[in-house]
């Protein structure tokens, strides 16, 4: 089934010089890019987005990371994208990650850990709204699919 989710390349992914590498990773792979821009995160945003955070002792310092620099939210589309996204990504904790995931080739912390991605598809779908627009959002036929999915995938 074709699913949408939602990635945020971190301020440190900015800073770092890694939005490229990152979002090649993710073409390389098969998904397809439908929804791309550079934002500021407002408080009342974040509050929104981390709100299972907003209580914890260290939500301050998460605030003031995400609020360094704009970041770059993208929604990529394909089947399973909700997955295959966590899988590329890596846990969390980046020095945990394991190698050829992102975190795990190029992240070291926790917090500095290069991107956000949706934890499920339920998510996927309240975060994209969250972040986009409808019409930020862009279908088009992409002539690869069908090398790398089977013609039942596209379905």
């Amino acid at each position: 089934m074709m699913e949408q989710t939602l990635v945020l390349l971190k301020p440190d992914a900015l800073q770092r010089d890694l939005v490229g590498e990152v979002i090649s990773r993710l073409e390389r792979k098969g998904l397809k890019l439908v929804g791309l821009k550079m934002m500021r995160l407002s408080d009342a945003l974040l509050n929104e987005h981390y709100s299972h955070l907003v209580g914890r002792d260290f939500f301050p310092e998460v605030k003031s990371f995400m609020q360094l620099t704009p970041v770059v939210a993208c929604c990529w589309e394909g089947t399973d994208a909700v997955n295959t996204v966590r899988l590329l990504c890596g846990v969390t904790k980046a020095r945990e990650a394991a190698p050829g995931t992102i975190r795990g080739d190029l992240g070291m912390s926790v917090q500095a850990n290069l991107i956000h991605c949706s934890d499920s598809l339920e998510t996927a779908h309240v975060e994209v709204k969250r972040f986009f627009q409808p019409e930020e959002l862009f279908s088009y036929e992409d002539v690869q699919e069908r090398f790398i999915y089977s013609s039942r995938e596209r379905e």
